[in-house]
């Protein structure tokens, strides 16, 4: 009960820190540590429910802060905003991702980190294109090519800090790993 009760709190730092980190003034946009929690939790945490909700949660409560700022005039980014609970639900789906690494390495890794940011780039502009939001390109095959290229910039972004922010926590949990589950001998 206790190597559980040490996940939790590791598991809770992780949401508050990635949250955290996400509303850093100047960060560039798209490098962040989402992706990589959906990535990790699915591969990592055993109940699926909560496998699901970490990277959620963690959007969750940087869009709440976002949103205290924005309120307060502190900041000109919106923390709620039209067509938001589609992120949440294609951060969720990226969860299937980590699902699908059964055997932890580092190519496995470095595959998904590179699948995640690519699905949900090509998922979340073509919404961006479908719903008219956006730049509103127009609802052709080129329309669809701006808004991709619009994107490109937050998708480099996104690659780069999945790949970083899934080495990072793959790696943290791999050297703690011996500490959160040791075991007394008998």
């Amino acid at each position: 009960m206790k190597s559980f009760s040490r996940i939790l709190i590791l598991l809770t730092i992780l949401i508050v820190v990635a949250a955290l980190y996400r509303i850093v003034p100047g960060r560039p946009y798209g490098f962040a540590p989402q992706i990589a929690i959906a990535l990790f939790a699915g591969t990592m945490v055993k109940d699926r429910k909560w496998a699901f909700a970490l990277p959620i949660l963690s959007m969750f409560l940087s869009d709440l802060i976002y949103e205290v700022l924005y309120r307060s005039g502190v900041s000109p980014i919106q923390g709620f905003y039209e067509g938001q609970f589609t992120n949440y639900i294609l951060f969720a789906l990226l969860t299937f991702i980590g699902f699908a690494i059964k055997k932890i390495s580092v190519l496995g890794v470095m595959l998904a980190s590179l699948v995640g940011p690519t699905i949900y780039f090509l998922l979340s502009n073509s919404l961006v294109w479908l719903n008219g939001t956006g730049l509103q390109r127009p609802k052709t095959w080129e329309g669809l090519m701006m808004t991709l290229a619009d994107g490109l910039p937050f998708y480099r972004n996104s690659l780069y800090g999945t790949l970083f922010f899934s080495a990072l926590l793959f790696g943290i949990y791999f050297l703690l790993k011996p500490v959160l589950f040791k075991t007394k001998a008998a």
